[in-house]
């Protein structure tokens, strides 16, 4: 019998319940390839359950995320600057460039702070500059090449009708949201945007992205708070966050994905908001805030179960200054890794390194450099698709 019968033989002799155990803890990367062993292999790896299953294996199993960068090398001053989308393990000592499905265009894009079960959003950035007609926001998934392009929402249509008009009304267009409903398992891009700037009496309005009508819709009442523009917003535990505009006393404004309801997270522990400041991140499925106050950039963790703000850890100036200078920006968090002992992070001035600080040792360390690594996001690796 050829070796080729023998494996066959053995690969059919083992209870394909235990095929797909073995395979749900497998990387992204065999699974697409194995979907060519058989039609029976291919509709469990893309079978949803079993997606879930994986990314929740991987989640649990390997701790540590991908890095996806937007990275720019511009080969000439006198050219346009190339954007190239690079996917980064953390760990290595280099990135893997992704090819996109508008390469071909020589489009520019923009990596938002969004990523939710391995998707990420993106925005064509050189379109929206240009407010075209041709101004989608595809969702990716990194892992897979996938994506799925969004039409406009109302907010892009008014400006692509006001062309460069638009820009006299000096409007802070704010990024896109993005996240899941946990009780259903829909996910919903958001658009949350100030309204009297472009003539409406409301304070806010909100548009929410159905994947099943390809089409966004109003949600009403949308937040009674005007919000600030900067920065992202930021999904955690099934919520999009935003900070608010409130002079007074700055809040936090939640909006539940599964009610499609807002509503103001408790008093938090900083004065006023900033973009150049401060920022509200995700850290281990939990709210956190950077806020700068020179020589340190402190991170304030939300106790969900309490309702309280907790002082996670302070990251000194003076010392990240020799990556970074003097940042007039607050630095930005991606992630905690190695078992919630290290946090990585960037400043979005001078985009050329991945910086980690030992939350043991308070110690810093060089994780990647590069010219420029773009706008970097933290996202697990997925087979996760949206129909």
């Amino acid at each position: 019998m050829s070796r080729k019968k023998q494996r066959c033989l053995r690969r059919e002799s083992l209870p394909h319940d235990c095929v797909e155990l073995i395979l749900e803890r497998l990387d992204v990367d065999s699974l697409m390839r194995f979907k060519a062993v058989s039609k029976q292999w291919k509709s469990t790896i893309e079978s949803p359950f079993f997606q879930r299953r994986q990314l929740t294996h991987g989640q649990q199993s390997r701790g540590n995320p991908d890095v996806v960068m937007v990275s720019l090398y511009p080969d000439d001053i006198r050219d346009p600057v190339v954007e190239s989308l690079s996917r980064l393990v953390l760990g290595s000592s280099s990135s893997v460039s992704i090819p996109t499905p508008w390469d071909a265009d020589n489009t520019q894009f923009l990596v938002p702070y969004n990523s939710c079960d391995g998707l990420v959003s993106v925005l064509l950035s050189s379109t929206f500059i240009m407010v075209s007609e041709q101004m989608v926001s595809p969702v990716v998934i990194p892992t897979t090449r996938w994506y799925r392009p969004l039409p406009l929402c109302k907010l892009q249509q008014l400006m692509f009708d006001l062309g460069r008009s638009f820009y006299d009304l000096h409007y802070v267009v704010p990024s896109l949201g993005f996240g899941k409903d946990k009780i259903t398992g829909t996910y919903k891009p958001v658009w949350l945007y100030n309204s009297s700037e472009i003539g409406r009496d409301n304070a806010t309005t909100c548009e929410v992205f159905d994947f099943s009508t390809n089409s966004w819709r109003y949600v009403s009442p949308a937040s009674p708070y005007r919000i600030f523009g900067c920065p992202d917003p930021v999904y955690v535990d099934g919520s999009l966050h935003w900070f608010t505009e409130c002079e007074e006393e700055p809040k936090i404004l939640s909006f539940d994905l599964h009610t499609e309801a807002f509503q103001v997270v408790c008093k938090a522990p900083f004065a006023n908001v900033d973009d150049l400041d401060i920022a509200i991140c995700d850290l281990d499925n939990r709210l956190c805030v950077w806020e700068k106050k020179w020589p340190n950039q402190v991170i304030w963790s939300f106790d969900s179960a309490n309702k309280t703000w907790q002082k996670m850890c302070s990251i000194d100036l003076a010392t990240t200054s020799q990556w970074f200078g003097r940042c007039t920006h607050v630095l930005l968090p991606l992630a905690l890794f190695d078992g919630k002992k290290k946090l990585l992070f960037y400043c979005r001035e001078r985009r050329e390194a991945l910086v980690e600080l030992d939350l043991q040792s308070n110690t810093y360390d060089v994780v990647f450099h590069d010219f420029s690594i773009g706008d970097p996001v933290c996202y697990f690796q997925s087979l996760i698709s949206i129909s």
